[in-house]
C-alpha cells in the first residue's frame, strides 16, 4: 500500500515533516531534525542546536522547539502519511499500539512535570518516578528480516490534577485522563489509516482494558485486543428470544462467567504452536465466547496457561482466531522496545527545556527522529548498517540496532555534507571551517 502522495527522500523528511510551522520556524525545525540525528552524548536541546550550526540562533531554535509541541498533530500527520504509510504494505490489518511511558526530568521550574507511577525501577530503583508522562500512539509495522517494529506516531502529555496549578494560566491545559487522551490519539489516526481501506486494530496494556477506551474505539471500526482483568464480570452468550416475547433482544447472558473456574477446569484445554516474538512456541490455551458491558458486547476470551500462573486476553472480534490475540499481544512488546531505545539512544527527557510546549515538542522530535531513523534503514542491508570490521571477536549474527542504524545514517549524513563541498571546488576556508564541524561532531 502506497501513500496518496510520492514518497521524499530521506533528505527532505526533514523539510516536509517542518511544513506546518510558520516560515521562520520551519527551517530552523528542520535543520533541528539533523542536529537530533547527528547528537551525542548528553542529548539537549543545546547539543542539537551545536550539531546543526545554528549556535547564533539559539534562542529562535528554542521558540521552533516549542512550535513543533503546538503542531504535533498536523507534523505527525505527515510523517504517517509520507514516511510509514508505505511500510505497512500487504493486505492485513494495521495495527496500533497505546501505552504510556513516563521521562524522567530535574529541577522545580519544569512545567508539567510530576511524581509518576515507575513503570521499570530496576533492582535499585525508586518506584516512583519525577518527570512527564506521555501517552504514545505507534503503528506496528512488519519488517521481512527484523520482525515487528513500532514506529511512534504522535503522544500526548498527561498532567495530573494536582500539578495543573503549578502552570501558568497561560499555558495551563484542561485536565484529560489517559484514556481520553488515548480515545483522541485514535481518533486523530482514523482518517489517515482510513485512507488504506484496511481494518484497523489496537492493541494496549490492560490498563486501557475500560469502556472509556472499548466503546469509543467499537464506534470508530476499530477492534481491540488487551489483557483482561482475571476477576473481570463477565457473563454467558445470550439464548434466543422465547417466541412471542416484545421487545429487543438481549445483549448479556443471564449467567455469570468466573474466570478462575473456567481456568481450573482441566477439561477444554488445547495446544497450539505460535509464531510468538523471535520463534514459535507452544501455548496451552483455552477460549470461549463471552460478554462483557465495558466493550458492548461480546468478546472472545483467550486463557493461557503460562508456567507462572494463567493469564486471560479478550478481542472486541468474536470471529478473530486465537493466533490473531497472542501474535497481536506478542507484537504489542516491539513498543515498550522502543521506549527504551528513545529514552537510551535517541535521549527523550534530556532536552533541558521548561516550558510545557517545548517539553512536548522536544519529546516529539525524539519520537519522529526514531521513526525517521528505522524509515531510513527499512530498505537497507545488514551490511551497510553495522560495521564490525573494528571487532573481528563479534561475529554472531543478529539483526542491526536502532543505535547500528543511527550511526549509519550519521555516517551518510556526513558524507553528503562533505561530497557537497568538494563538489563545489572548496577554498581552504571552507576546508577548514568543514574540518572544525568534523571534529566538533567527533568530539
Amino acid at each position: 500500500m502506497t501513500s496518496s502522495h510520492p514518497t521524499p527522500a530521506p533528505c527532505q523528511w526533514f523539510v516536509r515533516l517542518s511544513g506546518p510551522l510558520d516560515r521562520r520556524s520551519a527551517p530552523r525545525l528542520a535543520l533541528l531534525f539533523v542536529g537530533a540525528v547527528l547528537a551525542h552524548g548528553r542529548r539537549t536541546v543545546t547539543t542539537w542546536i551545536r550539531a546543526a550550526g545554528l549556535s547564533g540562533r539559539f534562542q529562535s531554535c528554542y521558540i521552533a522547539v516549542a512550535a513543533a509541541g503546538r503542531e504535533a498533530s498536523s507534523i505527525a500527520g505527515r510523517l504517517l502519511n509520507e514516511v510509514v504509510a508505505p511500510l505497512a504494505t500487504g493486505r492485513g490489518r494495521l495495527t496500533l499500539a497505546l501505552d504510556d511511558t513516563p521521562t524522567r526530568r530535574y529541577g522545580p521550574y519544569v512545567q508539567a512535570a510530576g511524581v509518576h507511577h515507575n513503570p521499570t525501577p530496576g533492582p535499585a530503583g525508586s518506584p516512583h518516578v519525577y518527570g512527564h508522562v506521555f501517552v504514545v500512539l505507534a503503528l506496528l509495522v512488519e519488517h521481512r528480516s527484523w520482525g515487528v517494529i513500532g514506529l511512534p506516531l504522535l503522544s500526548r502529555l498527561y498532567v495530573r490534577r494536582v500539578d495543573l496549578p503549578a502552570i501558568a494560566p497561560k499555558h495551563r491545559p484542561a485536565f484529560r485522563t489517559k484514556l481520553e487522551m488515548a480515545v483522541e490519539l485514535l481518533r486523530w489516526a482514523r482518517p489517515w489509516l482510513g485512507l488504506m481501506k484496511r481494518p484497523i486494530w489496537v492493541v494496549a496494556d490492560g490498563a486501557y482494558a475500560k469502556k472509556e477506551l472499548l466503546k469509543p474505539a467499537k464506534a470508530l471500526g476499530m477492534t481491540v485486543v488487551s489483557r483482561l482483568r482475571k476477576d473481570a464480570a463477565l457473563r454467558t452468550i445470550p439464548g434466543p428470544r422465547p417466541s412471542g416475547r416484545r421487545g429487543r433482544p438481549r445483549v448479556y447472558g443471564e449467567r455469570v462467567v468466573d474466570l478462575a473456574k473456567r481456568a481450573g477446569q482441566k477439561r477444554g484445554w488445547s495446544r497450539g504452536s505460535f509464531d510468538l516474538y523471535d520463534g514459535a512456541e507452544v501455548k496451552r490455551y483455552k477460549t470461549f465466547l463471552a460478554t462483557w458491558r465495558p466493550a458492548g458486547g461480546v468478546i472472545l476470551v483467550v486463557l493461557v496457561d503460562e508456567p507462572h500462573g494463567w493469564r486471560a486476553y479478550f478481542c472486541t472480534d468474536p470471529e478473530a482466531t486465537v493466533a490473531d490475540v497472542l501474535t497481536t499481544i506478542a507484537d504489542r512488546f516491539s513498543l515498550e522496545v522502543a521506549f527504551r531505545e528513545i529514552k537510551e539512544v535517541v535521549g527523550a527527557g534530556k532536552q533541558q527545556v521548561r516550558f510545557i510546549h517545548a517539553s512536548v515538542g522536544a519529546f516529539h522530535v525524539c519520537l519522529w527522529t526514531y521513526t525517521l531513523t528505522e524509515a531510513w534503514a527499512w530498505r537497507r542491508s545488514e551490511a551497510e548498517l553495522v560495521d564490525r570490521s573494528d571487532s573481528p571477536w563479534d561475529s554472531q549474527l543478529r539483526r542491526p540496532s536502532h543505535a547500528d542504524k543511527r550511526r549509519a545514517w550519521r555516517r551518510e549524513i556526513l558524507a553528503g555534507e562533505i561530497l557537497a563541498i568538494l563538489r563545489s571546488g572548496p577554498t581552504d576556508a571552507e576546508i577548514q571551517a568543514a574540518a572544525d564541524r568534523l571534529l566538533r561532531l567527533a568530539a
